[in-house]
């Protein structure tokens, strides 16, 4: 019935689409490729890795999921969730897309060390990086968010997508799994210390999401970025504010880290050519769909001749860059009326 990419709810059915393309104005010709992006979605399944830690810097590590959509055949195991360890305890960064990969990740936290899970924070509300915090919140950690995440999690948006869930990512993701809101709701620059190590929690949004929330570990030189990086792949825009996403990376940027965790794909030591690559393929969007709008020109024909030969080699492509450049011509087309 319904379908998501990237914490977008979409129905399946033609009919709906029709009625919406209707309700847009839009040419159905246009919007139809929009359903058959859709529907496809389940070529770009993979098997699921193991969730297996790996150190990017001495104590700060991450598990990397794969570049797909998620789907029962890899559990939704399609983000990426980082852990500091400290001596007075574990620090969670994000929880994986299902309550059995965050019951894999703590047992993998408790291979690499003794010490307790204290805190989880959230960088943004998507189902990707949320189904898993039943689980630390039933050890009794504490969950941190940007306090704009609470309008996800009263939304229907948030409510469907968790019904499609239970069904398109069953077992994994079923009537058990519940949405989990904060314990602490941040709206500001929040700095604290956990035996020793400094972190500082920097909202970031409305860019990705409202609610995007990056963490920065000043000792280690680590940017703990969630969803505003996609290292090596084509990001989901989605319903997102690419604007001020550009604007967001630009702030990044200036930030003097030696190390980025992506939200998707491997960790960058080479954080400024990683950060430019999701800016400018923004920017690209941006341009070429900015300007079929502004002249009233067709999205078939303004994608068509776009030059997309910078980012179509990158996972990913074919399954987002057109539903990310239809996205951005509905944006662009608003911006100019």
């Amino acid at each position: 019935m319904y379908g998501f990419i990237d914490g977008v709810p979409v129905l399946k059915t033609l009919g709906w689409w029709r009625q919406l393309a209707a309700r847009l104005g839009l040419r159905w010709a246009g919007f139809g490729l929009v359903c058959g992006l859709f529907s496809a979605g389940a070529a770009w399944a993979q098997p699921t890795p193991a969730v297996t830690p790996v150190e990017v810097v001495p104590g700060v590590w991450m598990v990397q999921g794969v570049s797909a959509l998620g789907s029962s055949a890899n559990r939704n195991f399609i983000s990426n969730a980082a852990f500091v360890v400290t001596p007075a305890g574990v620090v969670v960064v994000d929880a994986l897309g299902s309550p059995v990969l965050a019951q894999e990740l703590i047992a993998a936290i408790g291979r690499v060390t003794t010490q307790p899970i204290r805190q989880v924070i959230v960088t943004h509300y998507h189902a990707d990086h949320i189904y898993g915090l039943q689980a630390f919140k039933a050890l009794g950690a504490t969950i941190t968010a940007h306090r704009d995440g609470r309008a996800y999690l009263h939304s229907d948006t948030a409510r469907l997508r968790l019904q499609a869930s239970r069904e398109e990512l069953a077992p994994w993701v079923d009537e058990n799994t519940q949405l989990v809101p904060a314990d602490v709701w941040v709206d500001a620059p929040t700095r604290f210390s956990l035996g020793g190590v400094d972190f500082v929690l920097q909202p970031a949004g409305p860019a990705h999401t409202p609610e995007d929330l990056v963490v920065v570990l000043p000792q280690q030189g680590v940017l703990i970025a969630g969803d505003l990086v996609f290292r090596g792949r084509v990001p989901f825009v989605g319903g997102a504010d690419s604007g001020r996403w550009i604007e967001a990376l630009q702030r990044l940027l200036s930030y003097k880290v030696a190390v980025i965790v992506p939200g998707h794909g491997p960790a960058s030591a080479s954080a400024e050519a990683d950060l430019t690559l999701t800016r400018d393929y923004l920017r690209h969007l941006r341009q070429t769909m900015g300007e079929a709008a502004r002249n009233l020109e067709p999205f078939e024909e303004a994608y068509a001749k776009a030059d997309w030969s910078r980012f179509e080699h990158l996972p990913l492509f074919r399954a987002a860059n057109r539903i990310n450049a239809y996205n951005t011509y509905l944006l662009m087309e608003q911006d100019a009326k």
